[in-house]
């Protein structure tokens, strides 16, 4: 282990780092910092969310600053304006004793006037978001001229977000003779381009080998119906009473729909989305790191930037179109020597994501059953009690009160005091779980699939002969005339993927960008786990059980009897 002292920093930064608490230099710290402090070589460097990047790079950019120059020496991008405020305070705070040296931050959402004129009083440092900094570049209220560090940090983020052109312009208005510096936990492609394009015989640190898992971080995967996905997860947080965690959805409305039943359910929980202003996002964000929120619900691209500490676990409740996607949400947790849980509640249909991750992270995930409702109430119980072991009593505070407790409660046995205390904390558990079905299933679902298949078929041999009214579950998919859907090309699909002939079809509606469509209730799950994740005109389907409120338009029982009258008629 490194200490700072032993790293070559001048005295006034390494006050700063006290009195933040940096003592021992992380893995990735220990190998940037002395390298940069002496060298011009440009730096690729391999690391995981929370594993001090932004000290790694910006310590020996502040050491070489030239304070008699007001001209910007060094560009730090960012993808989003959380991760572009969070490095500019980082940094700020590292500078504290070096009088002079100006830090400036321009980003989206915010006026460029001010901006701008913070970047008129200086700007030594400049963090910024690339759609921004291009705009000022292009304006030429930014120049790169003089140039001599630039930082493109989580580069894999930056391209996920599409901005490729955006970072083409921004290092196309740089000086050649530049230092590049990128920090990255996954090695896509598209950094690849960058890397032979843009940068000189750059040296590999491999603080964390590039694709890989936080090392503190375990896998779990949970294997359930697609119908069952929002009971699961309430039951893995019903069995951590403590959970502090992230649950990762693919969409925007996924992320509403489950936020919104949480609350109803009277979870600590709240959405974050892109549809949120900047004040909304940063009121739920308040109240998430201050932990008065237990479950923060997300997309990908919302929970850019997020920077929280003591997450507990992180929750897949859909498996991310691109599994590079897998490590950031995974790196959220585990992170400043912590340990944490990385959870997917996955169908069967899955089964090859996990392994496809397996291999990309070099960590075997653990299957677990989801927890049974006689397991959860017991979680609770001992957690409860746990608790009441811990409490401070503050005797004279309570002292005024004891002797009319002990009076109301003296024709109460012992054993019948504890049984009414648990009752009135846990009777909403008891009787919510009394009945609990078992929501697991195995990666192995045959069994599973013919067990359901046979059930659908006495269920339907029950009501022959008798008029049955079939139950439709509707859906919603992310694909429309866009991608040439048509109503009986859908059809064609659902009986080509799901290999399932005879399967009822209710209302069909085709947008431009989306459909909704209706199934025999029967089918729904085999439905779902043929369709989702598969591409269709260029689009990775999601599919999802559609909000009611929504009414489709086109059914194909409708057509049918429009046939019938019109055959009467001739």
């Amino acid at each position: 282990m490194q200490t700072f002292d032993s790293l070559g920093l001048n005295d006034k930064v390494l006050k700063s780092l006290g009195e933040l608490g940096f003592e021992v230099a992380t893995p990735i710290q220990a190998q940037a910092i002395p390298h940069l402090l002496t060298s011009d070589q440009d730096l690729i460097g391999y690391a995981q969310t929370g594993t001090g990047k932004t000290a790694a790079f910006s310590l020996p950019i502040i050491e070489k600053i030239d304070l008699s120059s007001q001209h910007p020496q060094a560009l730090i991008l960012c993808p989003t304006r959380e991760l572009c405020l969070q490095t500019t305070t980082a940094i700020k705070g590292f500078v504290k004793y070096m009088r002079g040296l100006s830090v400036v931050a321009i980003y989206g959402g915010e006026s460029m006037d001010r901006q701008l004129k913070a970047l008129k009083h200086g700007g030594h440092i400049v963090v910024g978001t690339p759609g921004r900094v291009r705009d000022m570049i292009r304006r030429k209220k930014l120049k790169l001229d003089r140039l001599q560090y630039l930082v493109l940090d989580e580069a894999d983020e930056m391209l996920s977000m599409g901005f490729k052109d955006e970072l083409d312009a921004i290092i196309g208005a740089t000086p050649e003779e530049r230092q590049t510096l990128l920090f990255s936990a996954t090695m896509p492609k598209g950094i690849q381009r960058i890397t032979k394009e843009y940068m000189k015989t750059p040296k590999e640190l491999n603080a964390g080998r590039r694709n890989m898992g936080a090392d503190k971080v375990q896998h779990v995967y949970f294997v359930v119906r697609h119908n069952d996905k929002y009971e699961a997860l309430k039951r893995i947080a019903d069995s951590h009473p403590n959970i502090y965690a992230i649950v990762f959805c693919r969409t925007r409305r996924e992320t509403k729909e489950i936020a919104e039943r949480l609350i109803q359910d009277k979870y600590l929980a709240a959405p974050l989305h892109g549809d949120l202003s900047q004040s909304q996002r940063e009121q739920v964000m308040k109240h998430f790191r201050k932990k008065q929120l237990q479950l923060l619900i997300a997309t990908d691209v919302a929970a850019r930037g997020i920077d929280v500490n003591n997450l507990t676990h992180i929750i897949n409740y859909q498996l991310p179109d691109q599994l590079e996607s897998y490590i950031h949400r995974s790196g959220r947790t585990g992170r400043a020597g912590n340990s944490g849980i990385s959870m997917a509640i996955i169908t069967p249909r899955e089964g090859g994501k996990i392994r496809i991750i397996e291999r990309k992270i070099g960590k075997k995930f653990e299957y677990q059953q989801v927890p049974s409702g006689q397991e959860i109430c017991q979680k609770r119980v001992f957690n409860f009690i746990d608790k009441v072991e811990r409490v401070t009593v503050e005797e004279a505070q309570i002292a005024p009160f004891i002797e009319d407790i002990y009076k109301k409660t003296s024709w109460m046995s012992r054993e019948d005091l504890i049984n009414r205390f648990v009752a009135v904390e846990f009777n909403r558990f008891l009787a919510y779980y009394k009945n609990a079905n078992d929501l697991n299933l195995s990666l192995d679902h045959k069994d599973d699939r013919k067990r359901d298949k046979k059930q659908s078929r006495k269920e339907r041999k029950k009501g022959k002969g008798k008029h049955q009214r079939i139950t439709f579950t509707r859906f919603h998919m992310n694909v429309g005339k866009k991608q040439n859907l048509t109503p009986i090309r859908l059809l064609n699909l659902i009986n080509d993927w799901t290999r399932i002939k005879n399967i009822e079809i209710g209302k069909i509606e085709i947008l431009n960008n989306f459909s909704f469509f209706e199934i025999d209730q029967h089918y729904a799950d085999d439905v779902s786990r043929a369709f989702n994740g598969r591409p269709l005109g260029g689009v990775t389907i999601a599919l999802e059980v559609a909000n009611a409120a929504q009414k489709p338009t086109f059914s194909f029982a409708d057509k049918k009897k429009k046939k019938k009258k019109k055959r009467k008629k001739f």
